[in-house]
């Protein structure tokens, strides 16, 4: 049992640890500090819903719908695509970069945001639906598998959300935030873009 808790955790942490959409928007919370706990907990959350059901095999259901996973493929190019173009704004706009110069997103509108880069990233149902679910099923004790997986999602959105802070100081002038949203923006635009390319 102790041994697919440890695979569960391993195999979660290498999906989810390079940085894309997802962990870009949390970072950008944490060096904030807006709203951290609740996105750390949709993350989550969401993370620990996707996970109990590729386990439970709904991923057999996913694939067989190829038209569901195109309009999500989709939509989430384009909701990426929209919100790299915010980031890249911020950029380019010096007076638009430093966070205490406006004031925060609600949190209604902050949870929406992590929801939809959550949910409208197409590769969350390939990786945690799909591909962790599929190896759960490698395993005698496949929910113990499941626990660990969702263990390291906690552990991970929560590191990176309260870890974030510490960056602050390095962050304190413009041209580190120009660089940051610049990365984020490029890194946005590369998954919308790999989006439609594998459509």
């Amino acid at each position: 049992m102790i041994t697919s808790a440890i695979a569960g955790f391993a195999v979660s942490v290498a999906l989810i640890v390079a940085i894309g959409a997802q962990n870009a928007f949390v970072l950008r919370q944490g060096l904030r500090r807006e709203h951290v706990v609740p996105v750390v907990a949709a993350c989550a959350a969401s993370d620990a819903l996707l996970i109990t059901a590729g386990v439970a095999g709904v991923g057999s259901l996913v694939t067989g719908r190829p038209m569901l996973l195109t309009a999500i493929r989709w939509g989430g190019a384009a909701f990426l695509l929209c919100y790299a173009a915010l980031a890249a704004r911020r950029a380019l706009r010096p007076d638009v970069l430093v966070p205490t110069d406006r004031p925060p997103a609600t949190l209604r509108a902050t949870l929406l945001a992590c929801l939809a880069f959550t949910y409208l990233n197409p590769h969350v149902y390939l990786d945690t639906v799909l591909l962790l679910g599929g190896v759960a099923q490698q395993h005698e004790h496949r929910w113990v598998f499941a626990a660990g997986a969702v263990a390291a999602s906690v552990a991970w959105f929560t590191a990176l959300g309260a870890g974030a802070h510490r960056l602050a100081p390095l962050l304190a002038r413009t041209a580190a935030w120009r660089i940051l949203d610049g990365a984020i923006a490029a890194v946005m635009a590369g998954v919308a873009v790999a989006l439609l390319a594998g459509s």
